[in-house]
């Protein structure tokens, strides 16, 4: 068997605007790979075919689809992140909430020293913990 890899389908070519917006995010993070859809192939031109990308050293790979699906990403798969202070996981949910959505807002809910669920602005899921 080969490496398991988390593989992340964008819609209307937003792959690689999430990507850059990702490693921008979040420290020790890049893309490490791009091949785009060329003239006459089966996407759009100039978008994602085929992606990597790593944040703090987790690969994850992506596209754009060329389908139009009725489906998109669900909070049942979320990408979680161990923040190191308060002043991170206050920088990165109010960065990855902007025109997202809050599944359950920062704050402490017992089982952390702060925790967050959120679905960012391309639909991916996030769990932000400061972990006790």
């Amino acid at each position: 068997m080969g490496k398991i890899t988390p593989f992340l389908m964008f819609q209307n070519g937003k792959a690689e605007e999430a990507m850059n917006y990702y490693t921008s995010l979040i420290e020790d993070s890049e893309i490490t790979s791009i091949v785009r859809y060329g003239a006459n192939e089966n996407g759009d031109e100039g978008t994602v075919m085929k992606a990597s990308f790593s944040l703090k050293g987790q690969e994850f790979m992506c596209i754009d689809s060329n389908v139009k699906h009725e489906f998109s990403f669900t909070p049942s798969f979320s990408i979680y992140v161990a923040c190191d202070s308060e002043e991170e996981i206050g920088h990165l949910y109010q960065k990855l909430i902007e025109d997202g959505q809050a599944l359950m807002p920062l704050d402490d809910y017992g089982f952390s020293t702060k925790f967050g669920w959120l679905n960012d602005r391309f639909g991916v899921s996030w769990q932000l913990d400061l972990p006790k």
